[in-house]
């Protein structure tokens, strides 16, 4: 597949660039893509929650009442679950989410999210550029000459540019990443990709290894 490339201006250069068919043309593996937004959401969990069960409840150890004979559920001290105040049973725990997921089956969910974002045309390539000093108003004036406005955007850089980052975080919509560090979770989640060239590059890269 062949895409134009734009400048910020949002005009056409008149060049070409071709989109490699290892990464971008490949038959797509939903499982994949499955395990991989699974792993990476899965991740972002802070898995703190804790409840208190019956040893860690304040109260008496005192046996309220006999064991049979009461005409309900037999407890023992005031802590017990069977009690309103007592301890929780199988409550929630501290605990890690996170899972191992394989390298390849990675790269595949990766490029098979990059395939259908260039199957649906939403894969836009643009000129290397940078700005001279942070200004949110030069990175929606390109968000405007490219069409996209209103969209959920993800901009992918070949690398940091500390600049272009503060113009843009504080657009709500606008997301960006470095090439070699593009998930598939961002990827499926924008509506838009805008590439550079240099970060199109790096992205064949790394995924045809």
């Amino acid at each position: 597949m062949e895409l134009s490339v734009l400048n910020i201006q949002g005009q056409d250069t008149g060049r070409k660039v071709t989109l490699n068919d290892s990464v971008f043309g490949i038959e797509p593996s939903d499982h994949a893509i499955y395990l991989d937004v699974k792993q990476y959401l899965a991740a972002q969990r802070q898995g703190t929650a804790k409840s208190k069960e019956r040893s860690e409840v304040s109260g008496s150890t005192r046996k309220l009442g006999r064991q049979k004979g009461g005409g309900g559920a037999r407890h023992g001290d005031i802590n017990s679950p069977v009690l309103r105040g007592g301890g929780r049973v199988f409550g929630p725990k501290p605990r890690n989410y996170s899972f191992k997921l394989n390298r390849k089956m990675k790269a595949l969910a990766r490029r098979s999210a990059l395939t259908y974002k260039a199957q649906e045309g939403n894969i836009i390539v643009v000129e290397d550029f940078t700005f001279e000093a942070p200004k949110t108003k030069d990175f929606l004036t390109i968000v405007k000459n490219l069409n996209v406005e209103g969209k959920k955007l993800l901009v992918v850089l070949p690398g940091n540019d500390k600049n272009v980052y503060l113009s843009a975080r504080n657009l709500q919509g606008a997301k960006l990443a470095i090439a070699s560090d593009i998930n598939t979770y961002g990827v499926l989640d924008a509506n838009v990709m805008v590439l550079t060239e240099k970060a199109l590059e790096s992205i064949e890269t790394v995924l045809t290894k």
